[in-house]
């Protein structure tokens, strides 16, 4: 009788263990999913934000070309153009400052040399910036030399 008591004793364990394990893997499963979606999210934002981010660009250049700033039409832009970047900053995207750095070829891109202090970012041709820390588009700069 104590065998058979015994027999279930290390099956019931084996059950156990088994159950316990596939708990495990299952918890295993679930954050690597949901770190895969936050991926996948951060992915399809990350191509969002570069749309925009030419919209944005392209405000900048308008409002750098108006000549007379303080007509209601001009202030109306101007709002737009922040509230599209407040927007842009919400998501987690950050300017990367560069004017006056050295050069850094992870964060920025060198589309002229320019006589200036050798090494350092003298005009910022196209900003860049980060988005969660990694570079979602470099700076176009030009360089010293």
């Amino acid at each position: 009788m104590s065998d058979k008591k015994e027999d279930f004793k290390k099956k019931a364990e084996e059950y156990l263990n088994g159950w316990k394990r596939c708990k495990a893997d299952f918890e295993n499963y679930k954050k690597e999913e949901g770190e895969r979606m936050e991926r996948c999210s951060d992915f399809v934002k990350e191509e969002m934000l570069l749309e925009l981010l030419k919209i944005y660009d392209n405000f900048e250049r308008a409002e750098s070309h108006i000549k007379k700033k303080d007509s209601d039409w001009v202030k109306g832009i101007s709002l737009i153009k922040e509230q599209l970047y407040s927007f842009l900053k919400e998501q987690g995207l950050e300017e990367i400052e560069s004017l006056g750095c050295d050069f850094d070829p992870c964060l920025h891109e060198a589309v002229e040399e320019v006589k200036g202090e050798e090494g350092k970012v003298i005009e910022v041709v196209e900003k860049g910036y980060l988005f969660k820390d990694r570079v979602l588009r470099p700076s176009k700069v030009k360089v010293g030399k």
